[in-house]
């Protein structure tokens, strides 16, 4: 069972969202726009009138030669829009892998920073300094990997996925230098039997992305989407104490075995190192 409750969460997150309204929504829209680099191009309705005018020439009688000029026109036409897509579409993905997601962590650290402070706009910046931007990079990079693999293996897993590493950035955000074998299994413990709950908080959203949708993106703008990352950014706060504290233990106990073993290493090489003194005295005496 989880340490909180959506009432909780909510609520602490409208109060520290109007304490600092005006940065909150200019990081949320910064990170609404690092998550809208997606390609959605005019080549669905472009390539609909051109199949259009293919169609009508024969009803105006324009069939032969001049109805397959259009044809061929229209074909590769359709050839070098989707070459140009694709190409776009590469150099947006690989701006949000090189700029964006490095961005974004520091859109979320904003956010965890502002539960107990007023922050600078210059912390979104703050993954580009003090050599912090190979890992998180890197980390963020290879999360939005095996989510993408498991969705292409089934839709189920990669949603499981998708939450499972939910608090990657969150734990980037405030562990820059952590390794992300280590990041990746403290996501996973802070999910541990919430996974469902983190579900229903998402879906508890729906009526305010529908506002959002109603109102051109005002609502969202203006509230929605502060208010969301406000919200998970106190989900990360709940969660974060039971998930480090097991991670300290395990470490602790993890040192411990690792000292044993030198110590008897070491022993069991002192008692060999006596054993041969012994030896070689007893054949002197002799």
């Amino acid at each position: 069972m989880p340490n909180w409750t959506r009432g909780q969460l909510k609520n602490n997150a409208k109060m520290n969202f109007y304490k600092n309204y005006w940065m909150c929504v200019g990081m949320a829209l910064i990170l609404t726009l690092v998550l809208m680099m997606e390609p959605d191009g005019p080549k669905k309705e472009i390539m609909l009138k051109i199949r259009d005018y293919t169609d009508i020439l024969p009803a105006y009688g324009y069939q032969g030669w001049l109805s397959s000029l259009f044809d061929g026109l229209g074909y590769w036409f359709g050839v070098l829009w989707s070459v140009f897509s694709l190409f776009i579409a590469l150099v947006l993905l690989l701006i949000k892998i090189v700029v964006g997601n490095v961005v974004y962590v520091g859109g979320i650290r904003f956010f965890i920073q502002n539960r107990r402070e007023n922050p600078s706009a210059g912390t979104i910046f703050f993954g580009f300094q003090n050599g912090n931007y190979g890992n998180i990079a890197l980390t963020i990079f290879l999360k939005d990997l095996y989510t993408a693999l498991w969705t292409l293996l089934l839709v189920v897993p990669g949603i499981i996925k998708h939450y499972e590493y939910r608090m990657i950035p969150y734990i980037l955000a405030e562990n820059p230098t952590m390794p992300r074998e280590e990041a990746f299994q403290i996501s996973r413990r802070m999910m541990m039997g919430q996974k469902m709950d983190v579900f229903v908080l998402d879906l508890s959203f729906i009526g305010w992305f529908i506002l959002e949708k109603i109102s051109f993106g005002l609502a969202g703008l203006f509230f929605v989407r502060p208010y969301y990352e406000t919200v998970f950014a106190e989900l990360y706060e709940a969660n974060k104490q039971k998930a480090y504290r097991k991670d300290i233990s395990g470490n602790m106990k993890r040192g411990c075995i690792r000292t044993f073993i030198l110590c008897s290493l070491r022993k069991g090489k002192i008692y060999l190192k006596l054993g041969n003194v012994k030896n070689k005295y007893l054949g002197e005496v002799q």
